[in-house]
């Protein structure tokens, strides 16, 4: 019989099962296009198709959102592994974030931002609401186009301690 011990939420946290690693893509002030990897990403509509995204409060992709009001949600690939873990370090206040992975990508359909062909799938998304949330805003996102990836691309997931990312086939560690 197992019991309950109280532990701190931040160790409760890791007993997650894998998760979605999600890239959002906005125009900044300067006109270059920021990448940041993000934790969390759900649905929370269909009709209007809405999906949420959680950003820390001191993140510049926040700022440049909140600028632009529209964004890309890329859902990657395995293959971009290494751009989730740049994204996720650096700052867009500091560098070129596409230019320093050299990663390709292709202009958006219906809001000003990219795509990264690569991904598994990409969703252009309209600012439409907004929720301060502790350390970090909730936005919501109308999507106004969607796209997937031809042939089918596997997806990227944090599957192991440490924020570890890879296919949900991957061993990991603990």
């Amino acid at each position: 019989m197992h019991i309950q011990k109280p532990v701190p939420y931040s160790q409760a946290f890791t007993t997650r099962p894998p998760r979605e690693v999600v890239i959002a893509i906005v125009k900044d002030p300067q006109g270059k296009y920021n990448p940041i990897t993000l934790g969390m990403f759900t649905h929370v509509s269909f009709q209007p198709p809405i999906v949420a995204i959680a950003i820390h409060v001191a993140n510049y992709s926040l700022e440049a959102i909140w600028g632009a009001r529209e964004f890309v949600i890329a859902l990657p690939s395995v293959g971009q592994k290494r751009e989730a873990e740049v994204w996720g370090a650096k700052s867009g206040r500091d560098c070129d974030k596409l230019a320093l992975t050299e990663t390709k990508v292709v202009p958006a359909t219906k809001i000003d931002s990219v795509l990264l062909p690569e991904a598994a799938a990409n969703f252009e998304c309209k600012l439409v609401g907004e929720m301060a949330a502790g350390t970090h805003f909730v936005l919501l996102g109308e999507v106004v186009a969607s796209h997937v990836a031809e042939p089918a691309a596997e997806r990227l997931y944090i599957i192991g301690p440490g924020q570890t990312m890879g296919g949900l086939g991957d061993k990991v560690r603990g």
